[in-house]
């Protein structure tokens, strides 16, 4: 499968100072950007910006970022779901996963994550895709923001159906781990009925439950 790649950008007006959502951007400016000390929901800030720099690397790596200035205080990254998670299974190649999403909390509370998914989305190549993110309640940022969980689901829930990424019923088990955790995803408008029932297969392995 060719990933092409077509970017975007639109400027966001923000109360704490305006910025650009862009993507998806070349390795060469995500080198070139500073990275916010702040991001920290995954890795340390410097692990997580070479981790960023190794995804737009891959055929089919994605990032979107927040930017102020030249700093990097906010992304979304899509890539292939991780082999060893049962989304890799199905050895789809327009299955991919939103497998990050963060914002500095300077910036929290101004729609720049449902900015960075509505730049992610205004590329038409995405309709060749099956998108997922599946939400884990240990990656929130429970204290910092003072939320409950339910909260918190709620806040991420409409978030990303602003990317067009609505709510899936599935049987993996570390989903299902914790009834907050869930699994979203969009099909793309060219994706086949044939994919649709792989990603289905995926999702509910054990169907006979449902």
């Amino acid at each position: 499968m060719e990933h092409i790649k077509t970017y975007n950008a639109l400027e966001l007006k923000h109360k704490n100072g305006d910025l650009i959502i862009e993507g998806p951007i070349r390795t060469s400016d995500i080198e070139s950007y500073s990275f916010h000390e702040g991001l920290v929901a995954f890795r340390p800030p410097a692990q997580q910006h070479k981790a960023l720099i190794g995804i737009s690397k891959l055929p089919e790596g994605r990032i979107i970022i927040a930017r102020d200035q030249d700093q990097i205080v906010g992304y979304v990254t899509y890539l292939y779901p991780d082999p060893l998670e049962r989304w890799s299974e199905g050895k789809m190649d327009n299955l991919i996963e939103l497998g990050a999403i963060e914002v500095i909390s300077k910036f929290r509370g101004g729609g720049v994550g449902k900015a960075m998914l509505e730049v992610s989305m205004m590329d038409d190549a995405m309709e060749d895709y099956i998108v997922i993110t599946t939400e884990y309640y240990w990656h929130w940022d429970l204290k910092g923001t003072k939320l409950n969980v339910w909260e918190y689901r709620k806040v991420m829930e409409k978030m990303m159906q602003n990317g067009g990424l609505e709510y899936f019923a599935t049987d993996d088990p570390e989903i299902c781990s914790h009834p907050a955790n869930c699994l979203m995803a969009r099909i793309g408008k060219r994706i086949e009925q044939e994919d649709v029932q792989r990603f289905d297969a995926l999702r509910l392995k054990n169907r006979f439950l449902y």
